[in-house]
């Protein structure tokens, strides 16, 4: 395994290719920042914003969150800054839910005065589809990660609003699967990336799932998406993204972090993908596939950002990458039915780096 000369990501990474200079793309395209105008891009998304707006006072615009600190920084670009009427789509994922997670799902809709839309999904299929997506793919999350990426749209479809908002496009950001030769707006692709990457629906049907129960799992045909006329776009594109920037402005709107509640092993910060516990079973398997974990990810980030150095990085990475948090192993236990021997014999068929 190689490692990215500026920001240390592994090349392990799927889709993630070093260039001749041994550097990933994700530093690359934060070095084109200095050549974008995004005074410009931004008055793109104003003028946008403008030809969506409705006049009835109907919703506007479709915004997917979670609750988390960029969720927050959507909304507060959209509405406050913008003067967009959202519609809030979220999706509810059964794992155990940290207490800073239950009070910024209730905050963000609260604090911004929105209508928010949940998708509450069916504990018991769920269960199914994560055992066997754990089991068969080493991805157990896929079919929460699939709900969050199809519901939004396919309410937009449903409901007549074209403009759905996205946050970043992690293509383009973190390298990767799905890596653009060049930044767009649109997030009509975004299926396409690895976060809920391409899987035949034969492989649910073979192993019990009834084909009625994908039905919140499919996403729109292209021409489904054409007759909307839906209008996907990524927030990133129209403005420089930055998660620990948003999280500060997320916090001054109410946003609560788990400082006090959880130190979580394997992490180097507090305030991002905070909402369930059993749900970041699927960052640690990262490190079981492909070598690194959660601090890899951060660490990169902060370098490209100039929040720490490499030197500093790499010495996070070193003390916290391997680590499992055992909080997230006993609730992914528990909702899924394993025993510890079971869960490692699994876990340990997909280590191969």
């Amino acid at each position: 395994m190689k490692r990215c000369e500026k920001c240390l990501m592994a090349d392990t990474k799927p889709g993630l290719t070093l260039d001749g200079g041994g550097v990933c793309p994700a530093c690359r395209h934060y070095e084109l920042r200095k050549t974008v105008s995004y005074k410009k891009r931004f008055k793109e998304l104003s003028k946008l914003s403008e030809r969506h707006k409705r006049p009835d006072g109907k919703h506007d615009c479709i915004i997917a969150v979670s609750g988390g600190k960029d969720s927050h920084f959507q909304v507060f670009i959209m509405k406050e800054v913008l003067g967009m009427n959202p519609l809030l789509i979220s999706v509810n994922d059964p794992f155990t839910k940290t207490e800073a997670g239950k009070h910024n799902a209730e905050n963000i809709r609260q604090v911004f005065g929105c209508d928010m839309m949940r998708l509450d999904l069916n504990p018991d299929l769920v269960r199914r589809m994560v055992r066997i997506a754990f089991e068969k793919l080493g991805s157990p999350t896929w079919p929460i990660d699939r709900a969050i990426y199809t519901f939004p749209i396919r309410m937009a479809a449903k409901m007549g609003i074209p403009l759905i908002v996205y946050g970043e496009n992690v293509g383009w950001e973190y390298g990767g699967v799905f890596d653009q030769t060049k930044e767009t707006y649109s997030a009509i692709d975004q299926i396409n990336n690895d976060v809920a990457k391409k899987v035949s629906f034969s492989l649910w049907l073979k192993n019990g799932v009834n084909k009625s129960e994908l039905n919140m799992l499919r996403y729109p045909t292209k021409n489904e998406i054409k007759a909307a006329k839906l209008d996907p776009i990524y927030l990133s594109y129209f403005m420089p993204w930055d998660g620990h920037e948003n999280y500060l402005l997320a916090q001054r709107y109410g946003f609560g972090d788990l400082k006090g509640e959880w130190d979580r092993d394997g992490y180097i910060e507090d305030y991002d993908q905070i909402d369930s516990v059993g749900y970041l079973m699927n960052v640690f398997m990262k490190y079981q596939k492909f070598g690194f974990g959660r601090a890899t990810d951060v660490v990169g980030y902060w370098i490209r950002s100039g929040r720490i150095t490499k030197e500093r990085g790499a010495a996070l990475i070193k003390e916290h990458d391997h680590k499992l948090d055992q909080r997230i192993l006993a609730d992914f236990l528990q909702f899924t039915g394993y025993s510890d021997k079971e869960f490692w014999n699994i876990a340990e068929k997909w280590k191969k780096v």
